[in-house]
């Protein structure tokens, strides 16, 4: 029997690197995936490219937006009747500027995404979880919520509150069979390590990067099937005795 059979997946930032790989592993694995992005021809591209692996229904949303996290929702139970996994995965990365350089309107930016858009997603998916009585929720958060990086304020701001929200959540929908953990990894091989490489050295980038992956003791940075590896687990039930944790995916980084 396969890990997910018969179980339904939502994923926000579905469209992305992480978040399309996950979609695919979920599939392979016998779930129903609903794919959640603010870009309907990104979402429609990635359909495209998973169906052959099952069923996949795409919603467009922006997650800072309540009334667009209440309609994913809502379309996820009006198509398939539950939700028994939320990949609460979106996020930006925001400018790379030190704090003294940094507007408001830039570090609200982020946090909108960041944090308001997994808050509204934990609000409106545990509602429908604890009236079940069961569901896994991986909230994506990264190293940079366990530590500090010079020249991204926001985002590492960010990804501290995702820790927090992930916390309070696990301890309120325990009792309801609900668990939520947070996944943080090292920098990954996508489209947000390459903006973050031009934002740091935007003479160099691939200088960047090598000095990224000299700073992970593995020497290399993530792929997006390392990621979707541990959200695998997080959402099946080999962890169900997990929750309120908080997983390093990061090469070694956490050691240091």
């Amino acid at each position: 029997m396969s890990k997910l059979h018969d179980r339904v997946a939502l994923i926000t930032g579905g469209a992305g690197g992480i978040g399309k790989e996950t979609a695919k592993r979920f599939l392979q694995e016998g779930a129903k995936v609903v794919l959640v992005d603010l870009l309907l021809e990104s979402l429609e591209q990635t359909k495209a490219e998973l169906s052959q692996f099952g069923d996949v229904l795409i919603v467009q949303a922006d997650v800072s937006k309540e009334t667009d996290v209440q309609n994913y929702v809502g379309q996820t139970v009006d198509r398939f009747g539950k939700i028994d996994i939320f990949f609460n995965n979106a996020g930006i990365e925001g400018k790379v500027q030190p704090i003294i350089e940094t507007s408001l309107e830039d570090f609200e930016k982020v946090q909108r995404v960041n944090v308001n858009g997994v808050f509204l997603g934990l609000k409106h998916v545990l509602s429908v979880m604890t009236k079940q009585g069961y569901g896994s929720i991986i909230n994506t958060s990264s190293v940079a919520g366990l530590g500090g990086t010079p020249g991204v304020a926001p985002y590492v701001t960010s990804k501290h509150a995702v820790i927090g929200l992930t916390k309070v959540a696990a301890l309120e929908a325990a009792g309801a069979n609900v668990r939520v953990n947070s996944i943080h990894p090292s920098p990954v091989n996508t489209r947000m390590m390459r903006s973050l490489e031009s934002g740091f050295s935007p003479e160099n980038p691939e200088g960047a990067k090598d000095q990224f992956a000299k700073s992970i003791p593995l020497q290399r940075y993530g792929e997006v099937a390392d990621i979707a590896n541990l959200v695998l687990f997080l959402a099946s039930d080999d962890s169900a005795f997990i929750t309120g944790a908080q997983y390093r995916i990061d090469g070694g980084m956490g050691a240091l």
